[in-house]
């Protein structure tokens, strides 16, 4: 039995509201409040979202707790928040890497819990990905060099923000950056701020509410069309300040410096 329709009514009231009220609130007809607190039909996900909002809770929360008198929110940014994730299979019940190209960055933010989004994404299959569930994020930009723009970053997902690690790079997905790929710099506490730092010296670290984050992705693998360029020759020149620098690296040794 969902816990959809109880909620519904439950917080309606909560909020002194009629059906009428709550209806011309959402822009629908009475008659689908009715329905959707009597169990005769649900809302659609666009819908569920909206009222979510409306009530300030989370999609997560409104569709699996039952919220009465005794029930209070967990706090936000909460690693142990755990949160429910859309996911879909091939045939065999593998799990599939969906790919979020750059087209659908924006959509992504709207879409990623709807199982009707995620199943639309382009998907494939890697075997040495068997145990987690990971997705496919193209990047764009240059602030994480060497890896260019248009650059696949595989990342699994984190359930618990808690085991985010500092110094490796994660796919962030936020209400307001939306999806960057960036490297940690700090460990993520409740209520605290997750700092972002880019791999390209030229970008400046930047911080993120953890309310404002929808996912992270730890960065497992990349696919790319730049290939590696090859370490060129060493030149006369190059080998000459080499040898100068272990020259002098040897003096200090012994002269005890």
């Amino acid at each position: 039995m969902s816990n959809i329709p109880s909620n519904i009514k439950f917080l309606r009231k909560k909020k002194g509201l009629t059906q009428q009220q709550f209806a011309d609130e959402l822009g629908i007809k009475r008659s689908l409040v009715g329905a959707y607190e009597e169990e005769r039909a649900d809302p659609k996900y666009d819908l569920l979202k909206k009222i979510a909002l409306f009530f300030d809770i989370s999609i997560d929360d409104f569709i699996n707790e039952i919220i009465d008198e005794k029930w209070a929110p967990k706090p936000k940014g909460n690693p142990a928040n755990l949160r429910v994730l859309s996911i879909s299979v091939d045939k065999e019940d593998n799990e599939n890497i969906e790919l979020v190209p750059l087209k659908a960055s924006a959509g992504y933010l709207n879409g990623y819990a709807d199982p009707e989004y995620v199943a639309k994404l382009p998907k494939f299959y890697l075997p040495m990905f068997k145990q987690g569930t990971y997705r496919a994020f193209e990047i764009k930009g240059d602030s994480m060099l060497p890896l260019q723009s248009g650059t696949i970053i595989i990342g699994e997902y984190v359930e618990n923000w808690g085991d985010v690690k500092t110094a490796e790079t994660y796919v962030v997905i936020s209400k307001t950056e939306g999806v960057v790929y960036k490297r940690i710099g700090n460990k993520f506490k409740d209520n605290k701020k997750l700092k972002l730092v880019s791999d390209n010296p030229v970008y400046e670290p930047y911080e993120i509410g953890g309310e404002d984050i929808l996912e992270l992705w730890k960065a497992k693998a990349y696919i790319s069309t730049h290939l590696p360029i090859p370490t060129p020759e060493p030149t006369l020149e190059s080998l000459t300040g080499m040898m100068a620098q272990m020259q002098r690296s040897i003096s200090n040794l012994q002269s005890g410096h």
